[in-house]
């Protein structure tokens, strides 16, 4: 009988992961919030995630559960796992990656190198640091945000005045987080895989792009980064997913400051936008390596398949929204470039999907992966 593998999520993070569970002879299911999601040609159930009832009902008929996102709430997580399921990452792991504030509180136990911050609950508390911090700083909702959402940066707490509200009448002792405007001079990140009984394998590092606080490119192995750089970044990471107790994979976001420090800037506590050029340039895909850190198998080789790989997000698409429509110009005009779309609908600013090209010269390589890309813009 095959292992099967429940993941929680119908979103584009699922769908990728079924390629690499057919190739491994994996019996994939998804549990998607409705229908027309990515992931629908491997929905077995569809649900809401929030329900405990839903959500166990569900892992009954799977070996080990996973996810497409870290919204599960942790109610039905421990409920998982006191019905005796395999949750991997795990509630405790996972309660880091919901919380921001939860995130910086225990990076800053482990001695990680973040941004100064604060949890602050009133426009006082923000003005007192703003005061300390030159007058500018980034403030964060502290769960729900995700691709530049819940994030400003500000100068006044009149800049979050409807957060603050909304902090007021929340339930609970609810807080935003406050940064430090970190002067960095490029963005990186990290990614790792874990699993149950304690290996740990690294990807290169990589170099991320981000427009509109959305990833628009990915270039790996980051420029200019061998040796002390990636050797730094890779020790973190590794250490924070031993410590946090992550199975499965781990991407770490990172700043690159001007005075040659490394930030953790977010955690992502499943396979991230900054590994999907691992599928077509790494010898091990993100997501293949995801399902055997869950099922606690050997873990795959990391290395390149080529000396550079640029992948390219396809954000947004054409206006008229007919992307099949382009297919033939792209493939034609580029065909060593890979092409991943995620059956969405097209919308300014939606990631559609992405193209990755492989080779030896980085220039060439990124040339050719921003100009197929470019096949699907208006």
């Amino acid at each position: 009988m095959a292992l099967r593998v429940g993941v929680i999520g119908g979103g584009q993070l699922a769908r990728m992961m079924v390629p690499a569970a057919v190739e491994l002879g994996l019996d994939i299911r998804v549990l998607a919030e409705g229908p027309g999601m990515s992931a629908a040609i491997a929905a077995t159930a569809e649900g809401d995630y929030h329900d405990a009832a839903t959500v166990l009902a569900f892992a009954r008929e799977v070996d080990v559960v996973t996810f497409d996102h870290e919204h599960v709430p942790q109610d039905v997580l421990r409920a998982l796992v006191d019905a005796g399921v395999a949750v991997h990452p795990g509630p405790d792991a996972l309660a880091v990656a919901q919380d921001k504030i939860t995130m910086r509180t225990r990076l800053t136990e482990l001695g990680m190198p973040v941004p100064d911050w604060a949890a602050v609950q009133d426009p006082d508390a923000l003005q007192a640091f703003l005061d300390d911090h030159g007058g500018r700083a980034v403030v964060k909702t502290a769960r729900g945000g995700y691709d530049g959402k819940g994030v400003r940066v500000v100068s006044d707490p009149a800049d979050v005045a409807d957060w603050f509200t909304a902090v007021a009448e929340a339930a609970g002792d609810q807080a935003l987080l406050v940064e430090e405007l970190v002067p960095f001079t490029r963005e990186l990140a990290q990614s790792v895989a874990r699993r149950p009984s304690g290996e740990v394998v690294a990807w290169p590092l990589v170099e991320t792009v981000q427009r509109d606080g959305v990833c628009a490119e990915v270039f790996a192995p980051a420029p200019d980064s061998a040796g002390r750089l990636a050797d730094a970044a890779e020790d973190l990471a590794v250490r924070i997913a031993t410590e946090l107790g992550v199975t499965g994979v781990l991407a770490v976001e990172l700043f690159q400051t001007d005075d040659e420090r490394i930030l953790v800037n977010e955690l992502a506590m499943r396979p991230h936008n900054t590994g999907h050029w691992t599928i077509d340039g790494a010898t091990t895909s993100q997501f293949e390596q995801h399902l055997r850190a869950v099922l606690d198998l050997p873990l795959g080789a990391t290395g390149m398949h080529a000396p550079a790989a640029v992948m390219v997000n396809v954000l947004g698409g054409p206006a008229d929204g007919d992307l099949a429509a382009r297919y033939p110009d792209a493939l034609e005009a580029f065909p060593e470039a890979k092409y991943h779309f995620y059956g969405k609908a097209p919308r300014p600013g939606r990631k559609v999907g992405h193209v990755t090209v492989i080779g030896d010269d980085v220039d060439d390589v990124t040339y050719r992966a921003r100009s197929a890309a470019a096949h699907f813009d208006d």
